[in-house]
Order: structure tokens, then C-alpha cells, then sequence
């Protein structure tokens, strides 16, 4: 799947743990009529995929949606999402003009439209007008 929008924040990496689990979160606000402000993670080696970017860029994600359960000291499950991104890229930038149309040949190289020739008078006089 992907996302794009442009970026609202990146935050810096975090390590949790002995093992050294990085995590490295940003901020993208969608390009749609009602705009979300999406969290988007970057795990492990991914982290450093942020190094290139910065807030206000116009970017799309490759992401994936992750899903947990996580059952309480009551027994009651509880259910998080989560949205990993696993690329980034710049979006592709709109000169917002419109390309030219394809090239037309000349009038000169064009075959002259003729009608048939009718012998029958009375197909002419049948016209509703």
C-alpha cells in the first residue's frame, strides 16, 4: 500500500531495549479534501530512510498496516493498529500546466472530403426541414 502527502514532523530515533530496537517516527498529512495526520513508523535499518527528508516535503510511503492484541489485567482484548513504512520517496512534482496536444499534419497533406454523388432528386426532398 502506499500513502502521499507531505510531511508535518519527523521526530528523532529512539532505541528500546538490550537488543537495540530503533524506531524512528514521522507525521504525514494526506493531499484529500478532509486531511489526516497519519503516524508513520520506521523500524530497525529503515530509521535512516528519514535521513533525507525534511518537514514540508511532498513524499509517498510505502507502508504496511500492522494489528495487535493485547488482552488487559481484566481479560478484556484490546486491538492497536499501526502503520510501518517501509520506502519513502519524493513526489513527483506538477509544472501544473497542460501538455501540448499531439502533433497534427497539416491541412495541405489531408484528403478533401466529398459527398457522394446522388442521381435521385426525391432523396433530397425528403429532408424533415
Amino acid at each position: 500500500m502506499e500513502l502521499s502527502g507531505k510531511i508535518k514532523k519527523i521526530f528523532e530515533t529512539k532505541t528500546y531495549g538490550a537488543n537495540g530496537f530503533r524506531k524512528r517516527e514521522m507525521v504525514l498529512t494526506t493531499n484529500e479534501q478532509y486531511p489526516q495526520m497519519l503516524l508513520v513508523e520506521f523500524v530497525q535499518d529503515k530509521c535512516d530512510l528519514l535521513n533525507n527528508f525534511a518537514e514540508n516535503d511532498d513524499v509517498t510511503i510505502g507502508i504496511n498496516l500492522r494489528g495487535r492484541e493485547w488482552i488487559n489485567p481484566e481479560g478484556e482484548a484490546k486491538y492497536f493498529n499501526s502503520i510501518t513504512g517501509w520506502r519513502i520517496q519524493k513526489a513527483a512534482q506538477s509544472t501544473g500546466s497542460i501538455p501540448p496536444p499531439p502533433e497534427m499534419p497539416p491541412i495541405d497533406n489531408l484528403e478533401k472530403f466529398e459527398a457522394p454523388a446522388s442521381n435521385d432528386t426525391a432523396a433530397e426532398d425528403d429532408l424533415p426541414f
